[in-house]
């Protein structure tokens, strides 16, 4: 049973995000992708993340009618900052023991890799999937494999068509009254629209 994991803060969940798990899913061959909506993001300490209650609500309503979507709250449930190393551990002792987990992210996440917490332990416990991002550059996996020894046997490349979608940029429209048509689900829009998030 191959399970594909997408993490993120999800603020908001937008079409982009949607679009790398269905592709991941497709090429992969996944049974299913499961959501992580992240509790504390140790990364994006820079600025205020919209509550908890708020993003697990936009990313199950993304994902409503997808029977091949699910969320999981793990790391929402976590006290402190979420690591995704300790994520894993928690979803692989939650699974038989034959499921493999693919962990899905774009490319510029791959080439920070040496930067997470324990890199070395966490290309051991999953295949790495990383995506086109509009930008980036494509991660150099020699040079990595200096840094991560093992990335080289653990990482996959998917070129795909790029989904030039910001959840920055929709948090400032959003901001601004403008249309979120195209950019999130519908549904997820309406939400945003009704509770005056990132008013």
């Amino acid at each position: 049973m191959d399970i594909g994991i997408l993490g993120g803060t999800f603020d908001p969940i937008h079409l982009g995000h949607i679009a790398i798990a269905k592709e991941a899913r497709r090429r992969l061959a996944l049974r299913q992708v499961l959501f992580v909506p992240a509790g504390q993001p140790w990364l994006k300490t820079s600025r205020e993340i919209t509550p908890a209650v708020h993003r697990q609500k936009m990313v199950e309503l993304a994902i409503n009618g997808l029977s091949y979507f699910t969320i999981s709250k793990v790391e929402l449930d976590h006290p402190g900052p979420s690591y995704t190393v300790d994520t894993l551990a928690v979803l692989q002792s939650q699974f038989v023991a034959q499921a493999r987990l693919f962990l899905l992210m774009g490319w510029d996440s791959l080439n920070e890799l040496s930067e997470w917490r324990r890199p070395g332990e966490l290309v051991k416990m999953c295949r790495l999937v990383a995506f086109t991002r509009v930008g980036r550059e494509k991660p150099d996996l020699d040079a990595l494999e200096k840094f991560v020894p093992g990335i080289k046997k653990s990482a996959i490349l998917l070129d795909m068509k790029a989904v030039d979608i910001s959840s920055t940029d929709i948090r400032e429209r959003a901001a601004k009254g403008l249309s979120l048509e195209g950019l999130v689900p519908e549904t997820v829009g309406k939400y945003i629209r009704e509770q005056k998030l990132y008013q």
